[in-house]
């Protein structure tokens, strides 16, 4: 897999991942609350799919080869 959150995306997303499984947990907001993992994994692998396909990257750029 190819880096493509970057430093301050994957910030966002743990807290925001973490946010929304601790208000699930705590029955604050329903189960869908959970959906939270979804950018907490994302933000901890700093690889998000929708990004790939949709060929945004907030991460920092691949180094050309030497040749």
């Amino acid at each position: 897999m190819e880096c493509n959150v970057g430093t301050a995306d994957r910030v966002i997303r743990i807290v925001a991942g973490l946010a929304l499984i601790a208000l699930a947990a705590t029955g604050r907001v329903g189960w869908w609350g959970y959906i939270g993992i979804v950018p907490l994994l994302t933000g901890i692998f700093r690889f998000c799919p929708a990004y790939r396909l949709f060929g945004i990257r907030t991460g920092p750029l691949a180094k050309p080869p030497h040749g």
